[in-house]
Order: C-alpha cells, then sequence, then structure tokens
C-alpha cells in the first residue's frame, strides 16, 4: 500500500482526506445514499449457486448419514445391521447411541448457555469481558494439557500444550494493540446492544444452530457407541465435526451478514429511528441473506476462518522476529502468499454482501481496494478485534467440551476425548453464534469509516478522533518502515558496487 505524505497530525485532517479519497475513486456513499443502497438491493441477483448447491447437497447427505449412524445403535445394537461392512475393524465392545447422547445435550447446553451469557455480559462489562478472553485462555489451555497428560492421553496433552505456547505468544505479541481493540470492540457493542432486532436474531439463530446439534450429535453419539476401532471411529468424527465446523460458519456468516447490513443502514441514515431509514430493513437483511447472498455466504465460509486464523498469527509473529534476515525471509514469504488470499477472501466481505448483493470474491475484492485505496487497511491490520472474539468463542468451547469430558471420564474413561473433543466443537459454534454479531458490528463500523469518515463522526465523534488518530500513526509508522528498508537497500547497492569496483 502506498503511504500518504499528506497526512497531517489533525485528526480532522485525516478524515477529510480519506473523504476526498474515497469520494475521487468510489463514490459509494454520498449526499444521496439513502437511494443508493435500495437501489441497489432491488437489482439483486443469485450468486455463487454452484457453492449453494454444494452445501445442500452435503447438509442433505451429511444429515441423511447422521440419522443411520445414530439409529443404528439407538435402543439396540445394530437395528439397521451395518456392523457387517466393519466386522474386518470391530476392536470395542459396542454401546447404544442413548449412552452417549446425553453428554452432547449437556455440551448443548452448556454451549447455549455460555453463548446467551456472552452476549448479555459483554453489553453491560465489555472491558472485563474482552480482558477475561485474551488473559484467561492460555492458562485455561495450559491446564486442559496438564488434565490430557494426568489420564494418560499424551498426544492431547501436547496439543494442547503447543495451543498454550501459541496463544501465549500470540498475546505477548500484540499487547501494545489491546487499547485500541478494547476500544473499537465496545464501540461495536453499544452499536449491536442498542439493535434490540439484531440481539433477537442471534437468539433465534443459536435455537436454529441446536436443532442441528440434536441431529449431528445423534450421529456423533452413534458412532462413539460402534464397535468400530479407535482409528475408524476417529475418521468418522472427523467427517462429521469438518461438516458441523462448515454448517457452523454458514450460520455464524448469516448472521454476520444480516447483522452487518443493519449497522450499515444504521450509521447510513444517521440512527435507527431516522425518517430516511429504509422500512423492514431487518427482514431484507434476512431475505436476502437467506436467498440471493446465500451461495456467496457458504463459499465463503469454507475459507475466510482458517485464512483469518493464519493471518493473525503470522503477522504476530513476524512483528517479534527483529533483525534474523533468514527467517524474515521465510515469515514474509508466507505472510505475502496469505495476504494475496486475504485480498480474496475476507471477513469484510460479508458487508458487502449484505448492502449491495455481490458475488462473494467480488464483494472480498472490493473491500480489500477500498481498505487500500484510502489507507484504512493499516488501521483494520493493527486491529485484533477478530483474534480477541475467537478467544472468547474458543473459550466457550474448552468449558463445553470440559463439562461434557468429565462427566464422560467418569462413566467410560477410554472414550473422554472423543466425547469431550467433539462437544468443545458443539460450545465453539454456539458461542461463535452469540460473538459474530459483535463481530459483524465491527466490520460495518471499517467499512463505513472506509467509505466516508463523516459517517462515524456523526454516529461518534470521539470515537471519530480516536480512530483517525491512530490511521495517522499507523500510517507514519508504516512510511517510516518503508524508508528505512530503502536506506538499507540502497546501502547495499552502493556497498556491492564499491567491492565490484575494487575487485576491478
Amino acid at each position: 500500500m502506498a503511504e500518504s505524505p499528506s497526512f497531517s497530525s489533525s485528526s480532522s485532517d485525516v478524515g477529510s482526506i480519506a473523504t476526498a479519497d474515497q469520494n475521487a475513486g468510489r463514490s459509494r456513499v454520498s449526499a444521496d445514499s439513502t437511494q443508493v443502497v435500495p437501489t441497489e438491493q432491488s437489482r439483486r441477483r443469485w450468486h455463487d449457486v454452484f457453492w449453494l448447491g454444494i452445501f445442500l447437497i452435503h447438509l442433505i447427505g451429511l444429515g441423511f448419514l447422521m440419522g443411520v449412524l445414530g439409529l443404528n445403535r439407538f435402543k439396540k445394537e445394530n437395528r439397521l445391521n451395518i456392523d457387517r461392512y466393519t466386522a474386518g475393524i470391530s476392536e470395542n465392545e459396542a454401546g447404544l447411541t442413548e449412552d452417549y447422547w446425553p453428554l452432547y445435550a449437556v455440551a448443548g447446553g452448556v454451549g447455549t448457555l455460555l453463548g446467551w451469557s456472552w452476549l448479555l455480559l459483554l453489553g453491560s462489562r465489555a472491558n472485563q469481558m474482552m480482558k477475561l478472553f485474551v488473559h484467561i485462555l492460555t492458562t485455561y489451555l495450559a491446564v486442559i494439557s496438564v488434565l490430557c497428560f494426568w489420564v494418560e492421553q499424551f498426544f492431547w496433552g501436547v496439543v494442547f500444550a503447543i495451543g498454550a505456547a501459541l496463544q501465549f505468544l500470540y498475546v505477548i505479541s500484540v499487547i501494545d494493540r489491546l487499547p485500541f481493540t478494547m476500544l473499537v470492540l465496545q464501540k461495536a457493542v453499544k452499536m449491536v446492544w442498542n439493535l434490540s432486532e439484531v440481539m433477537r436474531v442471534a437468539y433465534a439463530f443459536m435455537l436454529v444452530v441446536l436443532f442441528w446439534m440434536a441431529l449431528w450429535s445423534f450421529g456423533a453419539a452413534g458412532v462413539v457407541a460402534s464397535s468400530m476401532g479407535d482409528g475408524g471411529r476417529w475418521w468418522l468424527l472427523v467427517v462429521l465435526a469438518v461438516s458441523l465446523f462448515w454448517t457452523g460458519a454458514v450460520l455464524c456468516n448469516t448472521v454476520h451478514v444480516i447483522v452487518s447490513g443493519m449497522v450499515f443502514l444504521v450509521l447510513i441514515h444517521g440512527g435507527r429511528e431516522s425518517a430516511s431509514m429504509p422500512p423492514n430493513s431487518l427482514v431484507k437483511s434476512l431475505q436476502y441473506a437467506l436467498t440471493t447472498s446465500f451461495g456467496s455466504i457458504c463459499y465463503g465460509s469454507l475459507f475466510t476462518a482458517a485464512i483469518r486464523t493464519l493471518r493473525w498469527e503470522i503477522r504476530g509473529f513476524r512483528s517479534k522476529i527483529g533483525n534474523n534476515e533468514c527467517l524474515l525471509c521465510c515469515v514474509d514469504f508466507l505472510f505475502h502468499l496469505v495476504e494475496t488470499l486475504v485480498r480474496f477472501f475476507n471477513k469484510y466481505a460479508y458487508v458487502q454482501i449484505a448492502v449491495y448483493g455481490k458475488s462473494f470474491n467480488h464483494s472480498a475484492r472490493d473491500a480489500w481496494e477500498l481498505f487500500q485505496s484510502t489507507g484504512v487497511e493499516s488501521l483494520v491490520a493493527y486491529d485484533c478485534s477478530g483474534a480477541v472474539l475467537l478467544m472468547g468463542t474458543v473459550f466457550g468451547g474448552l468449558i463445553t467440551g470440559t463439562c461434557s469430558g468429565v462427566w464422560a471420564w467418569i462413566k467410560w474413561s477410554d472414550r473422554v476425548i472423543m466425547i469431550g473433543s467433539t462437544s468443545m466443537l458443539i460450545g465453539m459454534v454456539l458461542v461463535g453464534v452469540a460473538m459474530v454479531v459483535v463481530e459483524s458490528a465491527v466490520t460495518s463500523i471499517y467499512i463505513c469509516y472506509a467509505e466516508d469518515p463523516l459517517l462515524i463522526h456523526r454516529w461518534d465523534t470521539e470515537f471519530f478522533n480516536q480512530m483517525s488518530e491512530t490511521l495517522h500513526q499507523r500510517l507514519q509508522h508504516r512510511s517510516a518502515r518503508a524508508r528505512e528498508v530503502l536506506t538499507h537497500t540502497s546501502h547495499d547497492q552502493l556497498d556491492s558496487r564499491i567491492r565490484e569496483n575494487s575487485s576491478v
């Protein structure tokens, strides 16, 4: 991204320049913005239909498979005579689906309770909750690691120990960014907390997730109860886990699109009660998310989470390397590779999908080019709000997995990891539905700030000044680093020429 020397230390200057750049390059938000968005919405077409079809086929196919797997062990062993296909790998004493299904019911109940609690506490104790997510996750991962070693699950003990170490290193690497991150999260919580209909959407989708979890856990319980060896059961559970991850991501990102559309409209029209606010805006956002834009949501949900997590880790590690040129070269290669992927797969695409109804790749590219052209990309890269919310999601999942895992250890100590890990995934999906409401507001705030900084100024002047000042500092920092690299390169070239002349 080219650095702009015209940015001054004044926050208002930063806002004016960003506004001028936006009006010159991509005038999407203007004085007649109240007419622009509805016009775009009325022309919506279906996008990424192929991925919509793949997702629906996957949903029907996996739903049927889970029903069969659970029913085969429900109240009667081998009810559907499936064991004849696994006779060669039968190594365990068979159980019944209803033996393990209540443990997943506990996971669903605990995950729902944590999701609702997180959402309510964020409204009243946002700062304390965010600090809790950041600081306690490392400790909790370490405790789980010790417990795994105690029950002689050495592989999982090492996995959780590595997770605790990575979490600790990441927090250390971004500790200076946390004050700004907390500020952005508090403002996002303030925004969604004032939109009661948005909160109701989150609760409703959590119930939808619970209905799917009932079927999913029925199949998972049937797998755990089967007579197959650990290898066969683990492979089946991995397939079910991938399915649950994609389905959960699709549901979370559907909420993301609905909430983003609402927040964007509120910021553009100057408030929920504004006379220019389109009628039935929530219903329209829900309609678009579940029809014309649903294929784009399914497509983006396959990649965005993994790429975002990888990008956070690489950025945090890269900032702490120092002068180790060999290691920095390797990390830079990975960094630029991930940055290229981010251009086409980023969470800010969901705001563009919500407002303009574009395809996912088109939305992701436009969002990234918008950030690049206005300089807001440096602010987005500095913010760690997505990582903090992910910590809250993982923390909720760990608590859920622990509750089911402890019960499983009391009754069936040999199957505690299977039940605990799959219950953790259930908890993460349920808590993730709550966390994505706040993340949606964050993404909408950044898109609006890039589109027209005055939208944020009109909503919260103090927050606008703090964002503009941070943006100015980040642009100065990048300019200084760029000058340092150019100077270092020039000196190296000069030394090389001197050596060549000396040898001649």
